[in-house]
This record gives structure tokens, C-alpha cells and sequence, in this order.
């Protein structure tokens, strides 16, 4: 029994895992870039051997005043496990984060029927009722 034991834990130690590891662990990055400019202004990007590439710029507006903020755009697209091609685009600013991608879930039409009664509605609003 004992020696089964040890001819387990020899072969398992000596074991090939490679097919265990997810090969994005191990992936280089070949391109970074990165331009911090005056006056609040930036662009990143980066893009990985196995396919992963992201970007992004930014610009500080209205610098100075009370109602500074950040305006940002940005891209990435990679692959997911199922093989499908992932594209994102963003822009966050004043108006917060708009995300664009066709993998993004969106929300299911509006029945006709709620249509119909919200049009009701606004051409019949409620009549005012006095004291």
C-alpha cells in the first residue's frame, strides 16, 4: 500500500500540467505606450502577444475652475474563451460612462401594449382637482 502511494505521488509530481495553465497567465506584453502631456492631457495603450489590445486618452477641461472634469475615449478588444471576437469603445465624461460593444446586453423592446397606454396617457393627462 505504501509503495502505491509513492508511485501515486511520483507520478503525479513528474506529470505533464502545461494543459492545465491558461496561456493568457503567461502572455507578454509587446507594445506599451504612454504620454503623460501638460495641461491634464494623456494617451495610454498596450497590446499583449496573444491578441489583447486597449487604448486610451484623456484631457482635464475647463482646468482650473469649479467645473473641471475629465473627458475619456478608449478602446479594447480581445478574445473570449468562446472564440468570439470582443470590440468595446468607451467615452466617460460629464454625462458618466457610455459604454459601446455588440456584446453588451441591451435592454427588450417595449410591448406595443405599454406603448399604446402611455400614449393614452399623455393625450388624456388627468384633469386638476379643486378643494
Amino acid at each position: 500500500m505504501k509503495f502505491l502511494i509513492l508511485a501515486v505521488t511520483v507520478a503525479l509530481a513528474a506529470a505533464d500540467v502545461s494543459h492545465i495553465l491558461n496561456p493568457d497567465q503567461t502572455a507578454k506584453i509587446i507594445k506599451h505606450d504612454l504620454d503623460v502631456g501638460v495641461e491634464g492631457n494623456y494617451q495610454w495603450a498596450i497590446e499583449t502577444e496573444n491578441g489583447i489590445k486597449a487604448s486610451e486618452s484623456g484631457q482635464l477641461v475647463n482646468a482650473g475652475s469649479e467645473d473641471a472634469a475629465e473627458a475619456v475615449q478608449g478602446d479594447a478588444s480581445w478574445t473570449s474563451p468562446e472564440g468570439e471576437k470582443i470590440q468595446l469603445s468607451y467615452v466617460a465624461d460629464a454625462n458618466g460612462y457610455q459604454p459601446q460593444g455588440s456584446h453588451l446586453p441591451t435592454p427588450p423592446p417595449i410591448p406595443e401594449a405599454i406603448l399604446r397606454a402611455l400614449e393614452y396617457i399623455r393625450a388624456h393627462p388627468p384633469k386638476e382637482e379643486s378643494n
